[in-house]
């Protein structure tokens, strides 16, 4: 019976250990998702809860990774370009963003522009400039992720920020001027 109360003292350990890294990331894990599904809070929270689900059936032999915050990020964004090679993926109940919360920041209208961009661009282009900009990853570790090379990830990026660029055209500085 040693062993056996041993193997639960670890499981529970485990368990204990994976809570823990789930709450202090869930938050962080969901802003990167919100950017990845431009806005929709919804795909975000399934993305989110895909992610952490799929880090739980790992988390006995998370030991072996370096950085499981990174890891997280790495199947947060392996989860959306899955999500979005799906036929169901294209749906879209709804062409009008939900009512936000008054006093949400005066950045709302920013916030709400800058999403609206990043959904006209593509997924994998989406998932660039999110790693790279809002996760701040390198163009090593964002092709890693994205399994792809780094040259290519540079070429996304240029091509990305520029289709960016050219569909916000002057209204980002009209809006980050108010």
């Amino acid at each position: 019976m040693g062993a056996d109360d041993e193997g639960a003292r670890v499981r529970t350990a485990q368990t204990q250990a994976y809570l823990e890294f789930s709450a202090a990331r869930a938050g962080h894990l969901f802003r990167s998702a919100c950017l990845l599904a431009s806005g929709d809070t919804h795909l975000a929270e399934d993305l989110v809860q895909e992610t952490l689900g799929r880090m739980y059936v790992v988390w006995g032999r998370i030991a072996k990774v370096d950085n499981p915050a990174a890891y997280a990020q790495t199947v947060l964004v392996r989860a959306f370009l899955t999500h979005r090679r799906r036929s169901s993926s294209r749906e879209s109940p709804s062409a009008e963003l939900p009512d936000r919360l008054a006093g949400a920041g005066g950045d709302t209208l920013l916030r709400v522009t800058l999403l609206t961009a990043l959904a006209e661009l593509g997924p994998k282009d989406r998932a660039v400039l999110v790693l790279r900009y809002w996760e701040d990853r390198s163009i090593e570790e964002t092709a890693e992720v994205l399994q792809t090379s780094a040259g290519a990830v540079r070429t996304r990026s240029v091509r990305a920020l520029s289709r960016l660029r050219a569909e916000l055209g002057g209204s980002l500085r009209d809006l980050a001027g108010q």
